[in-house]
């Protein structure tokens, strides 16, 4: 096990820290613009100057929950946040943690034969920060899976 990375303190959490950046930056700007856009339009009524904003807070909501994406690890297990959905689970259930050439974020392999795409940890705009996030999860999920003591080992 000497050749593992250090093991990061739990919890820990994992985020493509720029996308974040990007994605709530713009949010802010466009809900701005269009807000904006709404009250210098003289020919627009209440509802219509409503209508601008409310579309502008939906354009909000979205990128924000885009930029809500993560993968959290503490010393019961993983819990992954991605875009529409949040899944716990126990460091048990993580058979293997994949980041392949080419993978847009890191996979889950999981004991119940499927596997789980975690968008927190993306090789997109920081890809070393990536990989070395994905290889710290890795050795997160080694440690807590290696047999405990009492276990049959054979």
């Amino acid at each position: 096990m000497s050749d593992l990375p250090a093991l990061p303190g739990l919890p820990v959490t994992f985020r493509p820290g720029h996308t974040r950046a990007i994605l709530l930056t713009a949010a802010v700007a466009i809900f701005l613009t269009i807000s904006g856009v709404a009250l210098l339009l003289e020919g627009l009524g209440p509802g219509e100057r409503m209508s601008f904003v409310v579309t502008g807070a939906l354009i909000f909501w979205v990128l924000a929950q885009l930029a809500r994406i993560k993968v959290v690890a503490d010393e019961s297990g993983v819990t992954v946040v991605n875009i529409a959905s949040s899944r716990r689970l126990a460091w048990a259930e993580i058979l293997q943690v994949n980041l392949r050439p080419g993978d847009p974020w890191v996979f889950l392999n999981l004991s119940d034969g499927t596997s789980l795409p975690a968008l927190g940890i993306q090789p997109g705009i920081a890809r070393q920060r990536a990989i070395a996030d994905a290889k710290a999860l890795r050795a997160l999920a080694e440690a807590h899976s290696a047999v405990r003591p009492g276990e049959d080992q054979g």
